[in-house]
């Protein structure tokens, strides 16, 4: 049987907390989300000034991240690039960038989606979050 890491409570807060000083840092009003490796959500935290539309874009943006295994960067350049076929995927909704999967000994662990300034921004905020695991 392979065993594999997983997201505790603790590790959740921390990326939350590091995400959230990383908008902070900067004034940026953002939602939050952060899911599991099954897209399923574990926390959602809106910041005081975030569009109510974000807290939906925001963890559809991680689900994408976490069951896509990739950057959700990566289903908006392919769509972007033409292949608009890839609209109709089954369940993915947040194909914009800003959803990062959280990545452990080459597995995904989970993912973290951010929604509420550019899409790099929201990525940059993102990552910032994961940083704080120390992977």
């Amino acid at each position: 049987m392979k065993t594999k890491p997983t997201l505790t409570l603790q590790d959740v807060r921390a990326v939350a907390a590091a995400a959230e000083a990383e908008a902070n840092a900067h004034h940026w009003a953002v939602t939050l989300a952060i899911v599991d490796d099954g897209g399923h959500l574990l926390w959602l935290q809106r910041l005081d000034g975030a569009a109510p539309i974000s807290a939906e874009i925001a963890p559809a943006k991680a689900r994408t991240a976490a069951v896509g295994r990739r950057e959700s960067k990566v289903y908006e350049d392919m769509i972007n690039q033409g292949r608009t076929s890839f609209l109709s995927a089954p369940a993915l909704q947040g194909m914009l960038e800003g959803g990062v999967p959280i990545m452990a000994e080459g597995q995904c662990i989970g993912a973290v989606g951010v929604s509420g300034v550019k899409s790099s921004e929201d990525a940059q905020i993102a990552r910032a979050g994961i940083a704080a695991l120390g992977l």
